[in-house]
């Protein structure tokens, strides 16, 4: 057992910190590190490189390309089967090179979305990682978390915890305070001082101390995975599923058509099985799969870069499609650093700033003192930090402040009472204060204030709330009887007065919220606080105009239909409890709209868990919440939502861009392995070859098209319907307009130096690939935008693009002018107007595409 803690039986929580815990050094927690390793649960092995290699065998591309070098072996030809075998390792490689990356962009996302715990070491509390937690760690729990480890409970208050995943029993159990004696037990039963990993916290709070971590807890014996990021088949991938299984069975048909064709009209059924598989290897779209799974991959991962974690991918998907963004007002777009503004003593005086003041006048001593004391000792909530530092500014010398009095109990804050209730007593036992602060009209219902009376609080409350101030009421009572009652009513309170704290608002949320207006996203703020307040930074962010605000009870007397009708214009909710946010989405959702919603607490989660996009928060947010939601916030500024849209915005561009360049590509190598048979010419494309063309068509989609930055306009257009499928009709047409006149322009190259200009079959040949190179080259840097010029293009930066082009190109002229790789892939030497002419053939097939850019530029998006 640890020698780091005192005996805490009987204390009150919040009465710990005089006991001066230290918890554990730097030097001890690393040597629990070495000794047991970090509090996680074994994970799945990563994938060795052979197992990927295997997996990579399997594939219908490997299989296609074995089967050509079996081929090309019965005929004789050792060259061309060797370099098929030498594409095989080549596919391997890039196979490999992918897969990591993916699974290391996975990995980053595991260790960033692990639950965290707050700890004590060194005497201070810090969040940690939840894997980062070791044995003898003292640790603290709330409503809403999730137990880091199997711990002892060592003080707390009304601490209950669901403990369902270790027992099968849905009823939360009542904790008690370990006596230092008792030996760990199995999970479940009531007034046990034990606590597991995994378990959820539901009511109360409490100090804890960890006896066993990882794989030596209850969770960790019977083998359950906790917090693992599962790949989801998201709607894209059922989209592609169904698209790569209609191109195979027509690829296979046409495949079984030219092998007999073939056969039967040359006599060469071993050339036509060869032809066949030629086109398979054309047609077959293994780079959909691929693609859609690295760009979700890495979209994950990028995004986690502007502070917005990944939960599930297929919010990666609804992102761009993001219609209304509904967000709390407070930490979300204000700093969440209050500080007391003002205070109105209950005489009706009333002091602004009193942190700049030399010292706190005496008539508002009383109501600081009593605002301390109806906080947590050592707050972490803002406005109970804002009253302590007030309290430590200028009461600190003064009978003011009872650091030494003991919390006998407390009334929490609930939905029928917004106030809460701290009972103290003094060291000598005589006295026994009770204090209370909460929302204005609750501390009058509490002080039985008269009609006269609560009106002036609320004119009072009003003004205040006009300047943007969130208003708490400070009470206090007196109490004799030794038996505590049950309720807050059943005392006898004296209004105080009023504190007025100020919480800024964030410098970059008003222009996130223009830029959001500017791309058709509608924000709502929903916020506890007083219509009065919420209007006021409403306006301060550029949110609010009259007429657009809706008050909590005034959402209570709504029928369904009404709330429809008002939330169509609405962008302010004001004293909302988090219950009515599920009322509010799912009104959202019922008029088309798609919904982002933020939301910290554990009333939150329905909410989180009915959007189509939950938020949840890092900092302050508790776990319920955080498994509920599709990502979470790590900064908690409203900013990284909006950067988080536009970068989904910029991957589902891109990934159409990569969707339409595979469609485009493989045209004209289908037909270029099609027609020629069709027709009687001579094989233009040989496996070879489109190998060869395979090695740049992989990159480029998956690494060029990823890569690609952001359209300039992409947060001035209106979201996407996501009922449209990336791959759409008219994307559809497009692309294969493009693929179809890169085949005309290479079919002609062919047929005329073939059949008109007299040129052998292998300088045909020769002038055709590096046509069909050089124009899928120009079809890369045009297909990077689908508004852009080429010339803008390539004036943005995009490392990727020049590594694939400028490889491609560098091969090419290889082929073409080393005489041994010239004379292996059986290619001629082509002159200088040979040269031009391939360029121009190759530039003269995206020309089209080019013009109509430009028109499009001057009239509307594409699609």
């Amino acid at each position: 057992m640890s020698t780091h803690v005192p005996s805490l039986a009987g204390v009150p929580f919040a009465s710990i910190d005089q006991y001066a815990l230290v918890g554990l050094n730097a030097a001890e927690v690393q040597e629990r590190f070495t000794q047991e390793g970090f509090n996680e649960l074994p994970s799945a092995k990563k994938r060795s490189l052979f197992a990927i290699a295997w997996n990579v065998m399997r594939e219908p591309m490997f299989l296609l390309l074995v089967a050509c070098g079996v081929i090309y072996l019965l005929l004789g030809d050792r060259g061309e089967a060797l370099m098929l075998l030498g594409f095989v390792f080549m596919v391997i490689g890039i196979t490999i090179y992918q897969e990591r990356k993916t699974e290391r962009a996975l990995e980053a996302l595991r260790d960033l979305t692990s639950p965290r715990a707050l700890v004590i070491r060194e005497k201070q509390q810090i969040r940690i990682p939840g894997r980062e937690v070791v044995r003898d760690d003292l640790f603290l729990i709330a409503e809403g978390d999730r137990v880091p480890a199997d711990g002892f409970v060592l003080s707390g208050t009304n601490l209950s915890i669901d403990e369902s995943l270790l027992t099968g029993e849905s009823a939360p159990v009542r904790k008690s305070e370990w006596d230092g004696k008792i030996r760990a037990e199995a999970p479940g039963g009531d007034d046990r001082p034990f606590v597991y990993s995994g378990s959820l916290v539901t009511s109360g709070k409490a100090l804890c101390i960890v006896m066993s971590t990882g794989i030596r807890t209850e969770i960790g014996k019977i083998g359950k995975a906790l917090q693992t990021l599962k790949t989801e088949e998201t709607l894209l991938q059922k989209e592609m599923e169904t698209i790569v299984r209609r191109i195979s069975t027509i690829g296979l048909l046409l495949c079984s058509a030219i092998v007999v064709i073939y056969g039967l009209t040359r006599g060469h059924w071993i050339h036509g099985l060869l032809a066949g598989l030629s086109l398979a290897m054309a047609i077959l779209p293994e780079e959909f799969p691929v693609v859609l799974t690295i760009f979700l991959a890495l979209g994950a991962w990028r995004i986690a870069k502007r502070g917005v974690l990944t939960r599930r991918v297929p919010s990666i998907e609804m992102l761009g499609a993001t219609s209304v963004l509904c967000v709390d007002k407070t930490g979300t777009l204000t700093l969440n650093k209050m500080t007391v503004d003002c205070i109105v003593a209950s005489s009706g005086k009333l002091l602004d700033h009193p942190l700049a003041q030399v010292e706190l006048p005496e008539d508002f001593h009383e109501i600081v003192e009593f605002s301390i004391l109806a906080s947590q000792r050592d707050p972490f909530d803002p406005m109970e930090k804002a009253f302590k530092h007030v309290g430590e500014e200028f009461l600190r010398d003064t009978p003011h402040l009872h650091i030494d009095w003991t919390l006998v109990r407390e009334y929490s804050l609930s939905s029928q009472l917004l106030a809460m209730t701290e009972v103290w007593k003094s060291p000598d036992g005589k006295d026994v204060v009770i204090a209370a602060k909460g929302a204005p009209e609750a501390i009058i219902d509490l002080c039985h204030l008269s009609p006269e009376e609560a009106e002036r609080v609320r004119d009072q409350v009003e003004g205040m709330a006009e300047n943007g101030l969130r208003v708490l009421a400070v009470a206090k009572a007196q109490f004799t009887d030794p038996s505590l009652p049950g309720k807050q009513h059943d005392f006898d309170f004296t209004y105080l007065g009023l504190m007025g704290l100020a919480d800024p608002v964030r410098p970059t949320v008003p222009p996130a919220i223009q830029e959001c207006q500017q791309a058709g996203i509608r924000v709502i703020m929903i916020t506890g606080d007083y219509p009065t307040t919420a209007a006021s930074i409403a306006r301060q962010i550029g949110l609010y105009k009259e007429g657009e605000m809706i008050t909590g009870s005034e959402l209570t007397t709504m029928d369904d239909g009404e709330l429809r009708q008002r939330i169509r214009t609405a962008t302010v909710f004001a004293r909302v409890i988090p219950e009515q946010k599920l009322r509010l989405v799912t009104a959202l959702k019922d008029l088309g709209e798609i919904v982002a919603m933020t939301g910290d607490g554990v009333n939150d989660a329905p909410a989180l868990k009915a959007s189509h996009i939950g938020i949840a928060m890092g900092g302050r947010g508790t776990d319920v919440a955080r498994e509920a939601s599709a990502l979470v916030l790590v900064d908690e500024d409203f900013s990284s939502i909006v950067q988080a849209v536009r970068m989904g915005r910029r991957i589902f561009d891109n990934l159409k861009h990569a969707m339409s360049y595979i469609i485009a590509i493989h045209v004209p190598i289908a037909g270029l392995s099609l027609i020629p048979v069709i027709l009687g010419w001579p094989l233009v494309l040989t496996p070879v070859l489109i190998m060869f063309l395979e090695l740049i068509i992989d990159p480029a989609c998956s690494i060029v098209f990823e890569m690609e930055p952001e359209e300039e306009d992409i947060m001035k257009r209106p979201p996407r319907d996501p009922s449209v499928p990336i791959l759409n009709k008219r994307l559809l047409i497009v692309s294969s307009l493009q693929g179809t006149a890169i085949l005309a322009i290479v079919l002609a190259v062919f047929g005329g130096n073939y059949y008109f200009s007299g040129e052998t079959e292998l300088h045909a040949r020769t002038l055709t690939f590096a046509t069909l190179i050089l124009a899928n080259l120009g079809l890369i840097l045009s297909m990077r935008s689908h508004t852009r010029s080429i010339l803008a293009c390539l004036r943005t930066s995009n490392p990727a693009t020049w590594w694939v082009t400028g490889s491609a190109l560098a091969i090419l002229i290889a082929l073409l002018s080393v005489p041994f790789l010239r004379s292996f892939f059986r290619f001629s030497a082509l002159s200088p107007i040979d040269v031009l002419v391939c360029v121009a053939a190759g530039l003269l097939s995206i020309l089209w595409f080019e013009i109509m850019k430009l028109r499009i530029r001057r009239h509307s998006t594409m699609y």
